[in-house]
């Protein structure tokens, strides 16, 4: 297993309450599969990703575990982090342009990322980044080199910062909403390229979205989340063809569909709780069809079938 996560909760004290920003969560990810971990903005998803590299505020408050490659992140000293990161576990951001410095070549950016992280002579570090950029399909990767971030197109961009990630050789990549800023042509490249890493590199990835059809069209496995917890979790065909958590159909009712007409798109009515005063039991309760005395005290985790399990007293799926 790459990455284990358990219990992990991220809280930050304020001068009169806490906010509750993940609350007790547990993801597993194996060597070439790819889970997705979907929820709408606030959900605690970008937190939980920033946990798995010990990248978090000084002020936040982690407990439970995390494990990259065997190696605990929690509690790791400054050089341990170091180590992690890159050769461990890499990450990508939603916007390349902001993760690249604008005064720099990509080249040298590149060199300076893999003389970092791995001990090679000038001429290998090169060698490497050529290799990286013609792993991600760039276009003239000895031209691209010599390129400043300016000079290239968003979607080249988002493979620069991709072939630095690989060039670390992590185990395990992060991609946190890699494909929001591109168009939708560059959006399946990119999920394209992913698949084909993790298939033929065997590298486990997270992959952090709101987009339900990215997730559809790449991931093995799906976690939903919802005010800092998981709701379900299972095989992506089993939750989207049989979604066992309201909240997961509800979600799932928000995407416009083709044929749909002038028929009204999808919402959830109500409000995202306060993170610093989480409804009792299960979250979704103060918003849900189904909700009845029970939702109030801790949601049971029920298997719906294999790897397939909700949080919920009230399972849409008979089991």
């Amino acid at each position: 297993m790459v990455l284990e996560v358990e219990g992990l909760t991220v809280s930050f004290p304020g001068l009169f309450k806490t906010v509750k920003a993940v609350r007790g969560i547990d993801l597993k990810v194996r060597r070439g599969e790819i889970l997705g971990l979907v929820g709408e903005s606030g959900s605690g998803k970008s937190m939980t990703a920033m946990s798995c590299l010990g990248l978090m505020p000084e002020a936040a408050r982690l407990g439970g575990s995390v494990k990259v490659a065997g190696q605990q992140v929690n509690g790791a000293s400054v050089s341990q982090l170091a180590d992690l990161r890159g050769g461990g576990a890499a990450m990508i951001f939603q916007n390349p342009m902001k993760a690249l410095n604008p005064f720099f070549t990509v080249g040298r950016q590149m060199f300076d990322v893999i003389g970092c992280h791995r001990q090679l002579s000038k001429a290998q570090i090169r060698a490497e980044a050529l290799s990286s950029l013609e792993a991600v399909s760039m276009p003239d990767p000895y031209l691209a080199l010599g390129k400043y971030p300016h000079q290239m197109s968003g979607g080249q961009l988002q493979r620069v910062v991709i072939a630095m990630a690989l060039a670390c050789r992590p185990k395990l990549l992060i991609a946190d909403e890699p494909t929001t800023a591109l168009d939708v042509t560059v959006q399946a490249q990119i999920i394209a390229l992913l698949r084909k890493l993790a298939q033929e590199q065997d590298l486990a990835i997270l992959f952090i979205t709101h987009n339900l059809g990215v997730v559809a069209s790449l991931c093995d496995r799906v976690a939903v989340m919802y005010a800092g917890e998981v709701v379900e979790s299972g095989p992506v065909g089993q939750v989207f063809k049989r979604p066992a958590h309201p909240y997961t159909l509800k979600l799932m009712g928000t995407v416009p569909k083709l044929g749909q007409g002038s028929q009204p798109l999808g919402f959830i009515p109500g409000q995202v709780p306060n993170m610093a005063a989480p409804p009792a039991g299960c979250a979704f309760n103060p918003r849900c069809e189904r909700a009845t005395g029970r939702c109030v005290q801790a949601a049971p985790r029920v298997e719906i079938g294999e790897g397939h399990w909700a949080a919920c007293h009230n399972t849409l799926v008979k089991v």
